[in-house]
């Protein structure tokens, strides 16, 4: 066909009922780009290092989720070269037909043995792992129970379940019991995020699971900022309580601290299988490339042999912590190597943002609806492998451009 006739028979169509009128009426990051101001799709030359190239310019990293700096650690390209070099580039399939090669078996097997849990199930995403496994454990006559701020997979996971979902008041556990006891005879599932990925605070385990406990409600925890951060060995925020027993599922993903892409269920054998045949985001979904499989395989080596990264990790993130609040920032409830600097309107948080760029410094913003409105952040993350000289040219850049803005005095 012509493509003009396409053309014109697209432009025939009445503007109101056009499905696409809502993009002619989308102008604000356009606006923003226009002013200089646009912080997201900002394209790096380079690895997820302290040091990234953005348009040949080096700048300190501060937006990442690399957590132990494993992304570009030579045994993790090492395992994923050779896992090209021996199964290819794809698996050309899903999980449930051809897609399962012997390296996901092996590599569920060992996340089930590092979360400590009898079985595991590797997703392709992260965020396929909340849509699939929520989705399959829960129904229409089922109840979900969340924590306001939860990951967006966790909302969209819900969702799909067509089961009812409650929110509670964030960390309230006055607020989750009061919805626990008012659901005493339904079937029901808590999933909080054991570490909350805009504010840095870690979920109160202890009370959600004895709440869980007495109500007769089964626990999901989406650890993906929690692995390799927090607990003694790296296992996240149910081995940081001593709750590993008493979580029924621990999701992570691979794509924070372990260096690649993907996510995984891990619990009880049982459960696990029951996921495995009515995940619809696993069956009906490719399979995980080799080489993100075989870097995951060296991450979870690395952490066990190298624990001085965790200590890096935290002796960062309060000396960190400790800069920030001296210089009169507001970072909020933080507990982790996420810390927000708090600013409040979305202008001045873009432009904070593009100003510590102009400093050589690469930092998130986070506006509505990630945040409550009038809660704009610049949200900063750091890593084992940042240096103390970067952590200085960090505060030095974030004292001029919050001086200058005027959120600090």
């Amino acid at each position: 066909m012509d493509s003009r006739l396409v053309q014109n028979s697209s432009m025939d169509i009445d503007k109101a009922s056009d499905l696409f009128e809502k993009c002619d009426r989308f102008t604000k990051a356009k606006e923003l780009a226009h002013a200089g101001l646009y912080p997201y799709f900002r394209i790096i030359e380079s690895a997820q290092d302290p040091e990234v190239v953005i348009g040949g310019k080096k700048m300190i990293m501060v937006g990442s989720n690399n957590y132990l700096g494993l992304t570009n650690h030579p045994l993790v390209k090492k395992r994923a070269i050779g896992a090209i070099d021996k199964y290819g580039a794809g698996c050309a399939g899903s999980r449930f037909l051809n897609g399962t090669l012997d390296l996901h078996v092996k590599l569920e097997e060992k996340l089930a043995s590092f979360i400590r849990k009898e079985a595991a199930l590797v997703f392709s995403t992260g965020f396929q792992v909340n849509l699939g496994v929520i989705s399959a454990i829960t129904g229409k006559d089922d109840v979900i129970i969340i924590d306001k701020m939860d990951h967006a997979s966790i909302i969209d996971g819900c969702r799909l379940s067509y089961a009812d979902v409650i929110k509670f008041r964030h960390n309230d556990m006055t607020d989750l019991e009061r919805i626990l006891k008012e659901n005493r005879q339904r079937k029901k599932l808590i999933v909080v995020d054991g570490v909350f990925s805009m504010e840095g605070d870690i979920v109160n385990l202890p009370d959600v699971v004895s709440l869980a406990s007495r109500y007769n409600a089964r626990v999901m925890v989406d650890d993906a900022h929690g692995i390799g951060v927090l607990g003694r060995t790296g296992r996240g925020t149910a081995e940081h309580f001593g709750l590993e027993k008493e979580v029924d599922l621990i999701m992570g993903t691979y794509s924070k601290s372990l260096a690649s892409i993907g996510g995984f269920i891990a619990g009880q054998e049982r459960v696990i299988h029951y996921i495995k045949h009515f995940a619809r985001a696993l069956i009906f979904s490719a399979s995980p490339p080799p080489a993100s499989v075989a870097a995951v395989d060296a991450a979870l080596d690395i952490i066990d042999n190298e624990p001085e990264r965790i200590k890096k990790l935290w002796s960062n993130t309060w000396k960190i912590h400790k800069g920030f609040k001296a210089l009169g920032f507001e970072i909020g409830p933080t507990q982790t190597p996420i810390i927000p600097i708090l600013v409040g309107d979305d202008l001045k948080a873009f432009t904070m943002a593009m100003m510590l760029q102009e400093e050589g410094v690469f930092a998130n913003v986070a506006v509505s609806p990630a945040v409550a409105t009038g809660k704009a952040l610049i949200r900063t993350s750091y890593m084992a492998t940042h240096t103390d000289e970067h952590m200085d040219k960090v505060l030095t850049a974030f004292e001029k451009v919050g001086r200058s803005l005027g959120i600090i005095g």
